[in-house]
């Protein structure tokens, strides 16, 4: 994911990440539609072919994750007021010129920062 983020920098990059139970088993790399450095909008076309995937193989929607290449760090207020899901939330954010992930989890107009776990 760092890499799809640090490719299409200075763009916001957005996906979807699938899996059972909290172990993600596949990615899916989302174009950004709104082709912007501070907004992203998933393609439709390609969400909801994930989302068939992720059915047809048993799988869940785990997360979501985008990018801030230029911050911040953490949850925007219009990460807030458009989270339509119950996952986490991941924010990609350069910090001292490196990609930094964290981790959210959004719902009723507020955010708490989870701890993700890379094996």
């Amino acid at each position: 994911m760092t890499a799809y983020v640090d490719s299409l920098a200075p763009l916001e990059s957005c996906g979807l990440l699938a899996g059972r139970g909290s172990k993600v088993e596949k990615i899916f790399f989302v174009q950004n539609q709104a082709q912007s450095p501070v907004r992203y909008v998933m393609d439709p076309i390609e969400q909801l072919n994930a989302f068939e995937w992720i059915d047809s193989n048993g799988m869940e929607l785990l997360g979501i994750f985008h990018s801030h290449p230029t911050g911040p760090e953490t949850v925007s207020p219009t990460d807030i007021s458009e989270a339509a899901y119950a996952v986490i939330y991941i924010i990609f954010a350069p910090v001292d010129e490196k990609w930094h992930a964290r981790g959210f989890w959004i719902e009723n107009g507020g955010f708490r920062e989870v701890t993700l776990h890379i094996v």
